[in-house]
């Protein structure tokens, strides 16, 4: 397999964490990543202008294959939800014009990927992370590692005999073709396919 570099982004209105991760051979390496701050006394359609230039910015620098985001996390409050729902807006749209794929995980998706747990801490997640990637301390902002972690579930995604053709409907893709591999088990049960 070609390396593939993933920008995984936490998306914030006020903080954005941000982590690269490179695919190169089923082997993950941790590019870098880190927390961008936004001014928060600027007014909040001015902070959409920050991050559209963040995201072009780090796009122009590492130029990546694939961006993946973290979904929002439906609260209770409706005007950080909608806040949110801007920035990510934002984001994507960074991702649409570059003509790169952009997918998109739940919170609980990408801990569960890192962590083996859907509530796994935000702590939980950055300690695992340094374990996966031989990383000393992580000492940036923990939506740092999350941007990291979104990335790196993503690249789970990618490396996984599973893939998805639509939000409905899952395909496996057989690794091999020999003894026990899916063509043969979907050749010897024809009557197993729906």
């Amino acid at each position: 397999m070609k390396s593939h570099l993933i920008l995984g982004i936490d998306p914030g209105t006020v903080i954005m964490g941000y982590g690269l991760v490179l695919v190169q051979d089923q082997k993950l390496t941790c590019i870098g990543l880190d927390a961008i701050k936004f001014d928060a006394k600027r007014t909040p359609f001015e902070r959409l202008g920050d991050i559209h230039k963040a995201m072009y910015d780090l796009f122009e620098k590492h130029n990546p294959d694939s961006l993946a985001m973290e979904a929002p996390f439906y609260g209770k409050n409706v005007q950080s939800m909608l806040k949110l729902g801007r920035a990510q807006g934002v984001i994507m749209s960074i991702g649409l014009e570059k003509n790169v794929p952009v997918e998109e995980y739940s919170p609980r998706k990408v801990k569960m990927a890192i962590t083996g747990s859907g509530a796994a801490s935000k702590e939980k997640v950055a300690m695992m992370l340094e374990n996966i990637y031989n990383l000393k301390k992580i000492n940036k902002a923990l939506d740092a590692s999350d941007g990291l972690a979104v990335a790196t579930c993503h690249a789970l995604q990618l490396q996984s005999p599973i893939i998805r053709q639509s939000p409905n409907k899952l395909k496996a893709i057989p690794k091999s073709k020999g003894q026990g591999s899916w063509n043969s088990f979907l050749e010897k049960n024809p009557d197993r396919i729906k």
